[in-house]
């Protein structure tokens, strides 16, 4: 599954420790809703990754940015 993807890192993500999330996206598929893939950056293709409807994906973000999490 992820070597089909494109995965994205933030730019906080470096090589002196500071690890993030790294996203991609999944195209929308005809019988499902697009699915946002994630892992851990410090891992790149060994770490697991799971994927969020794009609609929860939003919802999170939106509680983060709100809430100053």
């Amino acid at each position: 599954m992820s070597a089909e993807l494109t995965w994205f890192k933030s730019s906080h993500s470096d090589s002196s420790g500071g690890a993030c999330l790294e996203v991609a996206h999944s195209p929308h598929h005809t019988d499902a809703e697009a699915t946002v893939h994630l892992r851990d950056s410090k891992l790149g293709v060994r770490s697991p990754c799971f994927g969020v409807p794009v609609s929860a994906w939003a919802a999170f973000l939106g509680y983060v940015a709100h809430d100053g999490v």
